[in-house]
């Protein structure tokens, strides 16, 4: 959008500032707009980051609506999650986004959201994960060819000791290929670039969705 390139130029040559870090933003900022209009990160919930080829992370700022992003609204950060710039205050959360840049020197962007659908259906089973089956979409995602097979999202307990969260999903990373939840939360996925990234994220939504009409169809057969 022509919008999201003026604001960039207007930070170029300030702090980390340069063409790559202006498209990085300018990416977020887009995905952004692209989640809200889904409902996908109410109030202030979510947060997106792209890496950048020289290693530098940029990632939303916390507490900011993901809907009215500007570029003052993405900080750079360590690849440990440490704001690199006084005053930069980055949501805990960036911690599972560091995790999985260090787990995949190939990924280039993690989204993460609070759809209804990913919210509700993570609260109604006690099972470790949802699994999708017999879904065109789930072509979608790397490694998948065909509707014919049974991809399991797994879930874990929501923490607000995102430490000891980023310990309970290291041991799964390397096996997921749709992402995950966190219960009663919401959906971590990535992907080489942002494009790939967002692809990911509507498809497991939707499916996500169809799931959850499917509960309803089924609670009102009943």
């Amino acid at each position: 959008m022509a919008s999201v390139a003026i604001a960039a130029d207007r930070t170029a040559g300030t702090g980390p500032q340069d063409a790559a870090w202006n498209e990085a933003v300018a990416q977020i900022i887009r995905a952004g707009q692209r989640m809200d209009q889904r409902g996908w990160v109410p109030a202030t919930a979510g947060n997106l980051s792209v890496r950048l080829a020289d290693g530098r992370l940029a990632v939303t700022r916390s507490g900011g609506h993901k809907g009215f992003l500007t570029p003052q609204g993405v900080i750079e950060v360590d690849p440990e999650g440490r704001a690199l710039h006084e005053g930069d205050r980055p949501s805990a959360e960036t911690l599972l986004h560091c995790q999985i840049y260090r787990r995949f020197p190939g990924i280039g962007a993690v989204l993460h959201g609070h759809s209804v659908a990913s919210t509700v259906l993570s609260m109604l089973t006690r099972e470790s994960s949802l699994h999708l089956a017999d879904y065109e979409v789930l072509k979608v995602f790397e490694g998948q060819t065909t509707h014919d097979t049974r991809l399991p999202v797994p879930l874990f307990a929501n923490d607000q000791d995102i430490a000891r969260l980023a310990r309970e999903v290291e041991p799964h990373l390397a096996d997921m290929k749709a992402g995950y939840i966190i219960r009663g939360h919401g959906v971590y996925v990535w992907g080489p670039d942002m494009d790939t990234a967002l692809a990911r994220l509507e498809g497991l939504e939707f499916l996500l969705a169809c799931e959850l009409e499917r509960c309803k169809l089924k609670g009102g057969a009943s």
